[in-house]
């Protein structure tokens, strides 16, 4: 198959699968601290990878090695911690729909600055992202009218630019020429030695025996093995075949899903102006991706 689409189907794939993280975390926060499912996610994903590849990356240097503990830092530490405790205040719908509106055009400001002309901005990426804010600015009006915690919306915000520099972070770690599988493994075992400290901050809801309950080991299990372990492979991949600014384009695509998602799981009232917000949101995708 042709690398090109190849590519967007595993962002395609990814997307489908992420955008109902927000529904399984918004759960597993009924019994868990957001770092609490933090390291339980990404311990049990980190098992995965050691399964499917055993064999370790050797070591590279300072250089390579920063290269990927700073990809862990903001992809797997400060994206999702940023993303769980948003999640704490507001509805998931706002975090999904905010995260897809802000993550893609950090990841094209970002990757025209660092990665240079082969991450190009085109003019109708802005006219796209004009959509995005509309969306957004729709949703944080619904959240006020509903006397939510604006702290949220900004916690979701914070999140997205978080992963706009790991997206590039790891089109440059591609070029390394490592399976994927090795170099997701390395990046999961940084961000879990960065979330382990933090525990010590963050109260306990209980602990993890919550976790012998089938509700929460479901989603802990979805979270941690495909959102995680699977999906982290295939956006890394898809990163490598497409870049970073094309790949990041698909993030536009999970409000709907996540909105879906929420009105049927966690029965969230979902009112015109969000479902207004959400269609610029998929308007903001289809004139970003429009071929002048």
């Amino acid at each position: 198959m042709d690398k090109k689409l190849l590519g967007h189907l595993l962002s395609l794939f990814t997307i489908l699968v992420w955008g109902g993280t927000f529904i399984s975390t918004k759960i597993l926060l009924e019994a868990f601290s957001p770092i609490e499912i933090l390291i339980c996610r990404f311990i049990m994903g980190y098992i995965a990878l050691v399964i499917l590849s055993p064999k370790c990356l050797p070591y590279e240097g300072i250089k390579r090695e920063g290269m990927y503990a700073l990809a862990a830092f903001c992809g797997i530490f400060c994206y999702y911690l940023f993303e769980n405790m948003a999640l704490d205040y507001t509805f998931a719908s706002n975090v999904g729909i905010i995260s897809s509106s802000v993550a893609p055009f950090a990841t094209v400001i970002i990757a025209h600055l660092y990665l240079g002309e082969g991450e190009r901005m085109r003019t109708n990426f802005f006219i796209g992202f004009l959509f995005s804010l509309v969306g957004i600015s729709l949703i944080s009006l619904n959240g006020m009218e509903l006397k939510l915690n604006p702290l949220g919306d900004g916690l979701a915000v914070i999140s997205a630019s978080f992963w706009g520099v790991y997206s590039v972070l790891t089109k440059k770690i591609s070029a390394y020429g490592h399976p994927v599988i090795r170099t997701t493994r390395r990046i999961f075992f940084y961000g879990i030695l960065f979330m382990l400290p933090v525990q010590l901050l963050f109260a306990s809801r209980g602990g993890y025996g919550a976790l012998f309950e089938p509700k929460y080991l479901f989603n802990m299990v979805f979270l941690g093995i495909l959102a995680s372990a699977i999906c982290f492979i295939t956006w890394n991949t898809a990163v490598g075949y497409i870049g970073a600014v094309k790949t990041g384009f698909y993030i536009y695509a999970m409000p709907v899903l996540t909105v879906a998602c929420s009105v049927l799981v966690l029965h969230e009232t979902i009112t015109v102006m969000s479902a207004v917000g959400a269609l610029f949101t998929i308007l903001g995708l289809v004139i970003s991706e429009w071929k002048s």
